[in-house]
């Protein structure tokens, strides 16, 4: 009886858990934007266009574009593209910037 209970407990529990960690996503997590999104903000002046910050990017971190990604931050309501750019020695670099005003959030090797 007591290995039902058990198992009655644990079908309970784990998508309890797995609710409660998805609602509490990280405030500074991104939503993605898109890409009729990411023209209406451009035409308005909200953002910088993709060319633009691939050059700041690159001014950044040299090397190769390897993605691209537009979001919006929830906690700030930031619009932040973030880069990947494979550098000359073959390391994977994330650059988080500021899509408004081209300003370097953050830079990391990508795992």
């Amino acid at each position: 009886m007591k290995r039902e209970i058990y198992s009655i407990q644990h079908v309970l529990v784990v998508p309890v858990l797995a609710l409660m960690l998805m609602l509490s996503a990280p405030a500074w997590a991104g939503e993605d934007v898109s890409h009729v999104e990411a023209r209406r903000l451009q035409a308005a002046g909200e953002i910088m266009s993709f060319e633009k910050i691939s050059e700041i990017a690159r001014s950044i971190k040299p090397g190769d574009i390897l993605e691209t990604e537009l979001e919006r931050n929830r906690k700030s309501g930031l619009y932040i593209y973030e880069i990947e750019i494979l550098d000359a020695k073959g390391v994977v670099w994330e650059l988080d910037i500021n899509a408004g005003t081209g300003e370097l959030i953050k830079m990391e090797i990508d795992d």
